[in-house]
């Protein structure tokens, strides 16, 4: 089991590995899984993650100074992310090494690109695709599929490693 501090709430995720670091007011939706070497911290406000979320390898998912981090259902934040104070919609995925800063509102159905930063206070739209530093839209179309197969992946995947089960 991860450490957890007594305030975290697991509402009964698939996979939580037990290097994940979780302090603070955080819940972890159902089905969502949380791997290896991730970070939360929310000392002040609180970190929701949505059902069928996947919180990949080496995330640091924190709290703004005025704004909570909520995350909504069936998104892949993917390995390296830093996610600090932002709201991330329903069917996102968010890629590898990318920076979402406080305040910023990622809209549903959204890919925001890895190695992009998302400025603080940046509202992107429902059905984006956003890439550079900084974060700039640069098409918009309904990923919502492609995303959720991806969330799937990863919760097939959990069930898996729940029953350590490393290989498909």
């Amino acid at each position: 089991m991860p450490f957890t501090g007594p305030d975290v709430i697991l509402d009964n995720p698939t996979f939580i590995h037990e290097s994940a670091l979780l302090f603070g007011k955080i819940t972890i939706g159902p089905e969502s899984t949380v791997w290896p070497y991730v970070v939360m911290r929310a000392e002040i406000l609180e970190i929701r993650i949505g059902r069928r979320t996947n919180i990949q390898d080496f995330v640091m998912i924190h709290i703004g100074n005025n704004s909570p981090t909520i995350i909504g259902d069936n998104c892949s934040i993917t390995h390296h992310c830093t996610i600090h104070g932002a709201r991330i919609g329903d069917n996102c995925l968010i890629g590898i090494n990318a920076t979402i800063m406080d305040g910023v509102k990622i809209g549903k159905n959204c890919i925001i690109a890895g190695h992009t930063i998302v400025k603080e206070n940046t509202v992107i739209p429902d059905n984006s695709i956003v890439a550079g530093s900084p974060g700039k839209v640069i098409r918009t179309m309904d990923n919502s599929e492609a995303n959720k197969m991806n969330a799937d992946f990863y919760y097939q995947n959990g069930i898996n490693y729940s029953q350590q089960i490393y290989r498909m």
